[in-house]
């Protein structure tokens, strides 16, 4: 909605992810048509030529901390979404999935989706294994059928620290856009840095200064980054233009400390028992959040776990690693702290989907004002 664009179908299976949805339509925060179903069985058809189809294949056959099954994985629905594009034949296409899609073992299987994805009616034989079905789309690209659906593909590996997002979350986005329309898609340049949230903390002071932080509870320059820092030293404070990384006070800092019987703010309740051990560190305070992710036996501590600079540690509540996905406040998460997360660990980080959203929203706006000076250049064209 925020990207301008309405809902005509949301299709998920979880049933927790649905609660959540569900009593969010309840409280008039949302107003989507929900589907509560496996994607297999869903039919794509009566939605043709719908403007953006947008989604998510589970991300756990890709995952660097999965099985690396990758499209051999039951969970695989890449597939599916192919067949919603068949089907829907939108203007748009926006899927995203984690980074390990792009690791070397994937890469024959990525450039399957893609090639898939530009030439959707080149469909897999009855008995055709998926590599055989490569052979033909790579061919297709020597010599493209000159008839059929075709979409020009794009993707790219985003940060979504570079663009304002509390976290360090690195995500593969795909855009597709139907050829017909001859559009040019761009992804969006970063606004935000580390040398920027560096330069603030560590040259000018500035960082702790809005968060009103004693020069003794900042401590020295982590052993990390005194390189970097003497580096920015040394260069004018104008000279990049990026605003700085924003962190997880910054993201929290209006936030109360939460304990276990919590009142007057949705989701924000203390999960004991967090601690130290190998690997698990938790978010630095001062630092974007580590990716929140979404595991199959409950979520990894050290991900989901707020790093103080004092040396303790506790849970993110739901509430908190909500405003790491950048969730609005009067969003509510329906299910209990590990199936809370659970969903959020799989959720696209609002800005971001807004962002690609919105820019797809002006590719497809620019086009319909072109269309509307086409038609009123030919009106005034002599019969």
């Amino acid at each position: 909605m925020a990207a301008g664009f309405s809902h005509a179908a949301v299709i998920e299976w979880n049933k927790n992810a649905c609660q959540t949805l569900r009593k969010n339509r309840e409280l008039g925060r949302i107003d989507w048509p929900i589907h509560q179903c496996d994607v297999r069985e869903f039919d794509f058809r009566p939605y043709e030529g719908a403007e953006l189809l947008a989604g998510g294949p589970p991300c756990q056959p890709f995952s660097i901390g999965g099985k690396h099954r990758g499209e051999a994985d039951h969970r695989n629905m890449f597939p599916e979404a192919l067949r919603a594009v068949r089907e829907i034949q939108p203007k748009f296409v926006l899927l995203e999935n984690v980074k390990g899609l792009l690791r070397e073992s994937f890469s024959d299987f990525f450039d399957y989706v893609v090639l898939q994805l530009r030439f959707p009616e080149i469909r897999q034989l009855a008995g055709e294994d998926w590599p055989a079905h490569l052979d033909r789309l790579r061919s297709a690209v020597k010599r493209p059928p000159r008839q059929g659906l075709r979409y020009d593909v794009s993707f790219r590996k985003l940060n979504a620290a570079d663009y304002g997002v509390p976290q360090r979350r690195e995500r593969v986005f795909i855009v597709a856009s139907r050829s017909d329309l001859n559009i040019t898609w761009r992804f969006p340049t970063p606004t935000h840095s580390q040398d920027a949230l560096l330069r603030e903390q560590w040259v000018t002071g500035k960082y702790w200064e809005r968060h009103e932080v004693s020069k003794k509870e900042r401590g020295s320059i982590p052993s990390s980054f005194r390189s970097r820092v003497a580096r920015l030293q040394q260069k004018s404070l104008l000279d990049e233009g990026f605003l700085p990384w924003r962190t997880v006070r910054d993201a929290l800092h209006d936030l109360p400390e939460p304990d276990q019987d919590q009142r007057g703010i949705a989701n924000h309740v203390l999960m004991p028992g967090a601690r130290v051990y190998g690997g698990h560190t938790g978010s630095p305070i001062d630092e974007p959040a580590k990716t929140l992710k979404a595991g199959d036996h409950g979520v990894p501590g050290g991900e989901n776990m707020l790093a103080f600079r004092d040396g303790r540690v506790r849970y993110f509540t739901v509430r908190e690693s909500a405003r790491l996905q950048t969730f609005p406040d009067d969003f509510v998460f329906e299910g209990s702290w590990t199936e809370s997360m659970r969903q959020l660990g799989n959720a696209v980080a609002v800005d971001m989907g807004t962002l690609l959203a919105s820019r797809i929203h002006g590719c497809l706006s620019n086009l319909s004002q072109q269309d509307s000076s086409d038609v009123t250049r030919g009106n005034l064209q002599p019969a």
